[in-house]
């Protein structure tokens, strides 16, 4: 069968005689079929080494073909995430090194100067140079036509975008007037900010370097509606659904959607090596098999993934224990990183200007919190596992402080009683329950995805709390995508999801979780789209805690020193957990990790979850290998 990658190749050699030819044969991914230079050739000058031993594991076997589960296409960027490739990465431990890069230099968080390594290729055989990172940033993120958004925020600092230089072929350099100490960590992200991009291949579908006709001829081919269009397609980085693009990560993928199978092969010019030489990632091939969400848990069990994370939760790990008698299958339980596993947001910015006031005020938010019994939440949901807390950092962060986690979690009904009486909310209808300001009962909505049976199991606990102090609760069911559109405009009065998403964080990560800066943070939505926005949409915050937050914020950005940012997390953990802008349960639940017994090198723990540990990402899968049967 013709592949997509077969097809534009012909195409574009066919038709592109003039100033720019597409990318010839020679492009296409190899394979064992057609012969691959020898790994001294396919390898930078300097490979970044690993040493898997110093790890705490044992150096690979070559080979084999692993099985997982996804919930639709669009998760084939979970291999992106795993695969954790990045110009600057963390380690285990957090720490940030050169990866993709051979060095990177930070002088004053403002002078950024890129080393790429000599020799280093895409996954087509192609080099890696700096023009890689110059058509990336001057062809595509200053090109209006292709970015009429703007620039990320992780570009800007007091609104000014960063000077680019190409020092030398394999060196750039990024400098800005004032300190960005969040470029480095967003260029470590799960989803990491985009600085380089395979200009030779991707010319082809950009109007600078394409002859018109010849343009429109793709465009046509690849039924886009203009020449943007076809270039976002084709250039999509995080969601690698172009089997055709370069790519530098460590599993490429092979299949064009829509497909019920993808399948992604090592990427045999990969920058990494283990001590002996041996040319990372071990594993030859990841299957990633659509399913049903509601059913992946079953499959998983039923010896279906050799390797499963998404998908599963703790209320599956029973049957997944279960599973080990029946089939090759071993269960880990990793920790999650979030603040809280799930958390209450109220919304401070609902639309009902009675309900606004009321949230607004922190008694109220404390009471609700005092009011929660978490330690039954803990043993009759978590059996007891978890850890009962306030929505805070988890203690393997170095920020960590009791005190964060014990703000206002005790459980003291008495308390929480008194401090609703105090905000006015002493008087009661004919049925106990207490009454707003103008009158009505004060019934909270909370609402859900309802994705997880967690989530309804601990609201029925919920209810019972806050019934015994007059508020009654109401549960209603969303589908995620209209949670966002519905809290912008002010519909949800409470919702219930999980709290910070980055539990374990260092000085030199961005507090901007902990400030309104983004649209889809719950409980202050329009604030936090007025911040990422710069004040196009949205509402300016009003409330002065939320806006000592930003201000707390913008200082860590300008901030030059490592102590100085540890001064300002505390003060923003500190004022966070004692408004009570979030109301976390518990913490430091598990994550069942479900893995063929065939499957080496990975922990039997681990911190699980999106930021910043990438999943799997900074456990390092390409170390990841099969024993034979």
């Amino acid at each position: 069968m013709l592949t997509r990658r077969t097809a534009l190749g012909a195409i574009a050699s066919a038709i592109i005689p003039g100033r720019l030819r597409a990318a010839e044969p020679k492009s296409a991914l190899p394979s064992p079929e057609t012969g691959l230079p020898d790994l001294a050739d396919r390898l930078p000058k300097t490979p970044r080494v690993i040493d898997v031993s110093a790890m705490g594991r044992l150096p690979g076997r070559p080979g084999g073909t692993v099985r997982t589960l996804i919930g639709s296409q669009k998760d084939i960027r979970f291999m992106t995430i795993y695969g954790y490739a990045r110009l600057v990465g963390y380690d285990e431990s957090l720490n940030m090194h050169a990866d993709i890069l051979e060095s990177f230099e930070d002088v004053g968080s403002r002078i950024f100067t890129f080393r790429i390594r000599e020799g280093h290729k895409w996954s087509d055989g192609s080099l890696l140079t700096a023009e890689d990172f110059r058509y990336c940033w001057e062809d595509v993120w200053l090109n209006k036509q292709l970015k009429s958004e703007g620039l990320p925020r992780a570009f800007l600092v007091d609104g000014k975008m960063p000077v680019f230089e190409v020092v030398d072929p394999l060196t750039v350099r990024y400098t800005w007037d004032a300190p960005n100490p969040d470029f480095l960590p967003s260029l470590a992200a799960p989803q990491p900010l985009s600085l380089v991009l395979p200009a030779t291949y991707l010319k082809q579908f950009h109007e600078k370097y394409q002859e018109p006709d010849q343009l429109q001829a793709l465009v046509k081919k690849y039924r886009a509606r203009k020449w943007t269009a076809l270039h976002l397609i084709m250039s999509r980085q995080y969601r690698p659904e172009n089997p055709a693009l370069p790519a530098l990560e460590p599993w490429i993928n092979r299949t064009e959607p829509p497909a019920e199978r993808f399948v992604f092969e090592r990427n045999p010019f990969f920058h990494r090596v283990d001590k002996n030489g041996q040319q990372l990632p071990y594993i030859d091939r990841f299957i990633l098999n659509v399913s049903s969400s509601a059913i992946i848990a079953a499959k998983a069990g039923s010896g279906e993934s050799d390797l499963q994370m998404n998908g599963i939760d703790f209320a599956d790990y029973s049957f997944l224990k279960d599973s080990e008698k029946r089939y090759p299958l071993k269960v880990h339980l990793w920790k999650r990183t979030q603040g809280s596993r799930l958390a209450l947001l109220p919304n401070l910015n609902a639309a009902d200007t009675t309900w606004r006031a009321v949230l607004r005020d922190a008694r109220v938010r404390r009471a609700l919190s005092l009011a929660i019994d978490r330690r039954e939440i803990n043993m009759a949901v978590f059996y007891g596992l978890a850890k009962e807390s306030a929505d805070t950092v988890l203690p393997e962060s170095p920020l960590f402080r009791r005190e964060f986690a014990e703000a206002w979690a005790a459980h003291d009904p008495d308390k929480a009683n008194a401090l609703l009486d105090e905000a006015g909310l002493a008087a009661r209808d004919e049925d106990g329950f207490r009454m707003l300001p103008d009158g009505r009962t004060a019934q909270i909505t909370v609402e859900t995805a309802g994705e997880s049976s967690l989530d309804t199991d601990v609201l029925e606990l919920v209810t019972d709390h806050w019934r015994a102090i007059g508020i009654p609760l109401f549960i209603r069911t969303s589908q995620r995508d209209v949670f966002q559109s519905r809290a912008l405009g002010g519909q949800i009065m409470m919702s219930l999801w999980s709290g910070i998403d980055n539990g374990v964080p260092t000085a030199e990560m961005s507090p901007h979780q902990l400030a309104p800066t983004v649209e889809d943070q719950l409980q202050w939505p329009l604030w936090g789209s007025h911040y990422a926005s710069d004040g196009q949409v949205g509402e300016q915050p009003d409330l002065p805690e939320a806006v000592e937050l930003v201000s707390l914020l913008t200082r860590w950005r300008r901030a030059g020193e490592h102590q100085e940012r540890v001064r300002i997390w505390d003060a923003m953990l500190s004022l966070y957990t004692d408004q009570v802008f979030s109301i976390g349960i518990v913490n430091a639940t598990l994550q069942p990790v479900l893995a063929s017994t065939r499957l080496r090198n990975l922990p039997s723990t681990g911190l699980y979850g999106f930021d910043p540990t990438s999943y799997l990402g900074v456990y390092m899968p390409d170390t990841f290998w099969l024993e034979e049967d």
